[in-house]
């Protein structure tokens, strides 16, 4: 059985999502992954998700993600009081399948990838996550939410199973994720803001406690200096926190959002972190924005991640 509470109350911090670093051949850089995981645990994050959206999850083979999570296990072996909790998805057999390696390895949780499928009914999209949930008992289960049809009577119905602990809320509608949060129940489940730090401030007064970010890949400290204010009710450090690093996001959200890997991973090579490779269907950032990369990074003043505390 799971200890629910206390996932639901390591949910409310920062989740990490690192980037799964390539060699040039697109074949992964396993050396080069487990140090980008050990460089945001000594930032002081104790969430990280592999295998997520920045991950590049659904470029990689099913024996990729399973490796990403124990090479994931492997970097933060030793550490105390960090939650790994790995992105699982596609069908319910592969999700499931997902899960079980990812328990094997040490995970405690999972995030449940929202459902590709172009036909979907909302009894249909609450048995998939069921079914997921009902097969791993010992896991606590975290739908990433982007579907904004996607109902609180829906998200009730899943609640009623016992190792759904949380909700990783990616529609941008502040006031539709408040009423959502205040229908469900604030203290039913960890309300995790998954739109980053761009987002969050916004989030926050209608019940968000926590909140994803792909910066964390490059410094911490900007994240949790938002997180600490956030969590005083200090809304204008706050808000100092996201006008630094709002041209940072915004740069990952051109092209509806098609830099926001990209843009990550141009910063990390700048850094001399990993290398700048993605796998189709995204790409490169172009010249002309490696500039722009090169500019936010001094404006933001990017550091080691180290000393940042939780």
């Amino acid at each position: 059985m799971i200890d629910r509470h206390r996932l639901i109350e390591e949910l409310k911090t920062i989740c990490a999502i690192p980037v799964t670093p390539f060699e040039d051949d697109g074949s992964i850089d396993w050396d080069g992954y487990g140090r980008v995981v050990q460089r945001i645990a000594n930032g002081g994050v104790t969430v990280i998700t592999p295998n997520g959206n920045t991950g590049e999850f659904y470029a990689l083979s099913q024996q990729e993600c399973d490796r990403a999570v124990h090479v994931t296990a492997k970097a933060l072996a030793g550490r105390e009081g960090v939650l790994i909790m790995p992105g699982v998805g596609h069908d319910v057999a592969t999700a499931v399948a997902l899960g079980r390696e990812a328990e094997r390895a040490g995970a405690r949780a999972i995030m449940v990838h929202q459902p590709v499928h172009p036909y979907q009914s909302s009894d249909g999209w609450v048995a998939y996550h069921a079914a997921i949930a009902q097969a791993l008992p010992g896991l606590g289960i975290v739908p990433y939410l982007r579907d904004p049809n996607v109902t609180p009577a829906m998200l009730t119905r899943l609640a009623e199973h016992p190792n759904f602990v949380g909700i990783k809320y990616a529609v941008p509608n502040p006031l539709q994720f408040a009423s959502t949060v205040a229908a469900v129940g604030a203290d039913r489940l960890a309300w995790v803001c998954g739109l980053a730090e761009g987002w969050t401030p916004f989030f926050w007064p209608g019940g968000a406690e926590g909140f994803t970010s792909g910066l964390v890949n490059l410094d911490t400290s900007h994240s949790f200096e938002m997180l600490h204010a956030l969590r005083e009710s200090d809304y204008p450090r706050a808000m100092a926190v996201w006008r630094r690093v709002k041209p940072f996001e915004d740069l990952r959200a051109r092209r509806s959002a098609a830099n926001n890997v990209p843009v990550v991973k141009e910063a990390m090579a700048q850094l001399g972190i990993c290398s700048r490779v993605v796998r189709p269907p995204i790409s490169e950032v172009p010249d002309a924005e490696r500039k722009e990369v090169s500019a936010l990074l001094e404006t933001i003043g990017v550091r080691q991640l180290v000393g940042a505390g939780a």
